[in-house]
């Protein structure tokens, strides 16, 4: 790999999306629904201060509170995410391919993957940047709300969210990129991710829910065996989806009264303290979840980078 071409790329394309218009739509789009469903939140914590009704884990409440008509925070994100990655990798490569520029940048002494490489690179420090700078400013808005600063708990909960976040978005970061090495229109992959999205969003459930119902019928003379085996595989079918993974694995995070994200028998639940599970707890029940969302990224940027190598650029 030519690392100085990669670092020439890489730098080009950070600062082709730090100017596009694009990218300052979808931060103001991004900035204006976080804040808003974080201010929404935080005037229902400080009434709750004020009349002593408030508990402990105050600061993450903020990122999980909804508000009436207005969404919690992490909602915002499940749904804001995919739309993240399409608006930046629709076009990343077929785009340029249209525009002729493709061929011209193949024309130069630069390694054929550090193209690939730098745009993806660049994708992902772009949504770190918004991600963590959103943060940044929500918890700044969350202290200067409620004047209770975040322990040190919170801070790593929230840090490590921060981060699925950040790997969840790039999930369709990848996705985008692939479908626009794919197909030789920016119409046709931009419809390609935002399909794959409803289909696993809305119609991938309703089909398990079909399958499972159809396997393991449930009626009012149901014995616990099939109910127990008609809500496992709606259960683990649904993490096919990694928004699925991603809700998951945010609720036990924001959520520290979260201690299970499967199935609990009765005689578990005998002598169990109901209490908060310590961050490293929290973290063990979502590895699985993390690891995933990774394999994810990696598995559709492999694919994306061996098509592209392999790919006919013409002038």
């Amino acid at each position: 790999m030519n690392k100085s071409g990669l670092w020439i790329l890489y730098k080009k394309e950070l600062a082709d999306h730090l100017h596009s218009k694009r990218f300052l739509i979808v931060l103001f789009i991004i900035a204006i629904t976080g804040l808003s469903s974080i201010f929404a939140a935080g005037k229902g914590i400080v009434e709750a201060i004020g009349k002593q009704e408030s508990d402990t884990f105050i600061f993450l409440r903020l990122f999980t509170t909804s508000s009436g008509s207005v969404p919690s925070f992490i909602s915002f994100m499940s749904f804001l995410g995919p739309f993240v990655g399409l608006a930046l990798g629709f076009d990343s490569i077929n785009g340029e391919r249209n525009r002729g520029s493709l061929s011209r940048l193949m024309a130069q002494p630069i390694a054929r993957d550090s193209i690939i490489n730098g745009k993806f690179l660049a994708g992902v420090t772009i949504i770190a940047l918004m991600v963590f700078v959103l943060g940044i400013a929500i918890g700044a808005l969350g202290i200067i709300m409620t004047g209770v600063p975040p322990t040190f708990d919170e801070l790593f909960r929230i840090f490590t969210y921060l981060l699925l976040t950040i790997f969840y978005m790039s999930f369709w970061l990848a996705l985008s990129q692939l479908f626009s090495i794919l197909f030789k229109q920016t119409a046709t992959s931009a419809l390609a991710v935002v399909a794959v999205w409803l289909f696993l969003s809305i119609f991938l459930g309703l089909l398990i829910n079909v399958l499972a119902d159809f396997l393991y019928p449930l009626s009012n003379s149901s014995t616990l065996d099939i109910v127990l085996k008609n809500s496992k595989m709606k259960l683990y079918l649904n993490r096919i989806s990694p928004a699925t993974l991603y809700n998951e694995a945010t609720l036990t995070l924001l959520n520290p009264g979260v201690r299970s994200l499967g199935f609990i028998s009765q005689e578990q639940l005998i002598g169990a303290i109901p209490s908060a599970l310590p961050f490293s707890q929290s973290l063990m029940i979502i590895w699985p979840h993390f690891i995933s969302l990774i394999a994810i990224n990696m598995i559709c940027f492999t694919i994306s980078y061996i098509y592209f190598m392999r790919q006919e650029i013409r002038a």
